[in-house]
């Protein structure tokens, strides 16, 4: 039985690990939003032991989801966990947040609900991490990050590449500071907050 599978979290997933390696070195339990095919909640737990990783997304990717972390169980990885970023949080707390590729799917308003059901999740000190396309300024900083931006509000006019002061602005209105910008291959970037409240 084949598995789902996405080229993106293939091509990403160690550029993201030797960021992640350094930004959770102290943190314990993550809580990865939107995990999709479950390809990074594998790898990043079996490369970051001290990590228990919760991998989450919406009901209908669950299925999916879960086939995958049957395949390849792990002592570090918590069972499904279905979350709607609009919806109920879950009651447990997290010292770090790790979301990919989720952003420029989710409408504006969606965005912003997930910073404020941050809130209550993310422990105090704790760790947030945005990996994705963003626009600097307003401007698309590569061609083909335009290209993709048209094909995404084509498909969804609510969706799109975000501005990256517009998710700094929204983090702090939650009582979270952008530290870092982190360059990636393929034009994007990883974000990291801090939360100070």
């Amino acid at each position: 039985m084949s598995l789902p599978f996405s080229q993106s979290c293939e091509n990403n997933k160690d550029p993201i690990l030797n960021v992640l390696k350094k930004t959770l070195a102290s943190s314990s339990r993550v809580l990865e939003i939107g995990s999709g095919t479950g390809q990074h909640a594998v790898y990043f737990a079996e490369h970051l032991p001290h990590l228990h990783w919760q991998p989450s997304d919406q009901g209908e990717y669950l299925s999916d989801l879960k086939q995958r972390l049957d395949q390849f169980p792990a002592d570090n990885i918590g069972s499904v966990l279905k979350l709607d970023v609009t919806g109920k949080w879950p009651h447990q707390k997290f010292d770090a947040v790790f979301t990919a590729n989720t952003c420029h799917i989710m409408s504006w308003t969606q965005v912003k609900k997930m910073f404020q059901g941050l809130v209550n999740t993310l422990d105090s000190g704790g760790t947030l991490c945005i990996y994705g396309p963003f626009n600097k300024n307003g401007q698309y900083i590569s061609q083909s990050n335009a290209a993709f931006d048209q094909m995404l509000k084509q498909r969804d006019p609510l969706s799109g590449i975000r501005n990256l002061e517009d998710m700094e602005a929204e983090g702090r209105k939650q009582g979270m500071k952008l530290v870092q910008v982190h360059q990636m291959p393929a034009n994007n970037l990883l974000l990291e907050f801090h939360k100070f409240l």
